[in-house]
């Protein structure tokens, strides 16, 4: 049976009473839409796009483990940011804000795998993860945005075969919610039946109007993921040439929020007309972006490599003790 950790949020952790309020319930009713409308665009990235995050393995625990996702040269290059040939960025959120009435709502609980020394969405796809380059070189892309359901839950499983410490953030706030050790998945030994996974754990409570969370390994600061938290079913993620639909909705008129992990969120106002498509297109600039101070070094304090000549050894004239 895999051991899972419950990632634990609202009252059920002592001392987060000062980040939430208490679980209010939201009325959301489900009505008939035959004659809904539908929103769909295409979220660009304009400007220049950012370069990778660059993590060198050797300053980090298991780090060999890890090389199936590194650069071929002992580094990992997180690309935070995945673009088409015409600028469409993938992995945007488009969501529409406080709708009362629509289509059926079933929000889910949110599965998540640390594998590969990554952190993926439970359901992501082995294609999505890995992509072939023009010199024909396998490449990591992490996907590294989930769609969080507000008082929901969310459980994580460990299937690498080092520990990896899952800390989550309240992005908007700058708190940590979460610290704590995720040890490998117990394996299933032969001949013993698999136990079925019953789901327990802690409820998701976002206190209103803050929708955005960070998950980072405390040991691999590479492993990255984000949610953003929705309360209705109208929202989507962009696909990969950065096109996305929306559908179902009952005319009117709406807020619609554009979120990427390195911006913030932006707002429009979109009115729906019954049975048509209304288009809205988004872009996000690049040139907002700010890295950390710490990341603009220009040399790595240790060599990734750290080839055998930069090492000092006995009887090495540069080693001189007085």
């Amino acid at each position: 049976m895999e051991k899972r950790i419950k990632i634990v949020y609202g009252l059920s952790l002592i001392g987060l009473l000062t980040l939430f309020w208490l679980p209010v319930a939201f009325a959301y009713e489900t009505v008939d839409v035959s004659h809904g409308g539908l929103i769909t665009g295409k979220v660009t990235l304009l400007g220049e796009k950012p370069s990778p995050r660059v993590f060198a393995l050797v300053l980090y625990p298991f780090g060999p483990f890890c090389k199936k996702i590194s650069d071929g040269e002992g580094n990992v290059r997180l690309k935070e940011f995945i673009v088409s040939k015409d600028g469409g960025l993938w992995e945007a959120v488009v969501a529409v804000k406080a709708v009362k009435q629509g289509k059926p709502y079933r929000p889910e609980v949110a599965d998540f795998v640390a594998t590969d020394c990554m952190f993926h969405p439970a359901d992501v796809a082995d294609s999505e993860m890995f992509s072939v380059d023009s010199e024909g070189q396998m490449r990591h892309e992490h996907p590294n945005v989930a769609i969080l359901h507000n008082h929901q839950k969310m459980n994580m499983v460990n299937r690498d075969p080092i520990i990896h410490n899952i800390q989550v953030f309240q992005n908007e706030k700058g708190n940590i919610i979460l610290n704590t050790p995720l040890p490998p998945a117990e394996k299933i030994k032969p001949g013993v039946k698999p136990v079925a996974y019953e789901p327990r754990g802690g409820v998701l409570h976002y206190r209103r109007g803050r929708r955005i969370s960070q998950m980072i390994c405390g040991m691999h600061e590479f492993m990255q993921s984000w949610g953003f938290v929705v309360n209705n079913p109208y929202y989507a993620k962009t696909a990969k040439d950065g096109s996305f639909t929306i559908e179902g909705l009952l005319p009117g008129t709406y807020t619609v929020g554009f979120w990427h992990p390195q911006f913030k969120v932006y707002e429009k106002e979109v009115t729906v007309q019954a049975n048509k498509a209304t288009k809205v297109d988004f872009q996000f600039n690049a040139d907002l972006v700010r890295r950390p101070e710490y990341e603009k070094q220009k040399q790595f304090r240790i060599s990734p490599a750290t080839p055998q000549d930069h090492m000092l050894k006995e009887g090495d004239d540069r080693l001189i003790i007085d």
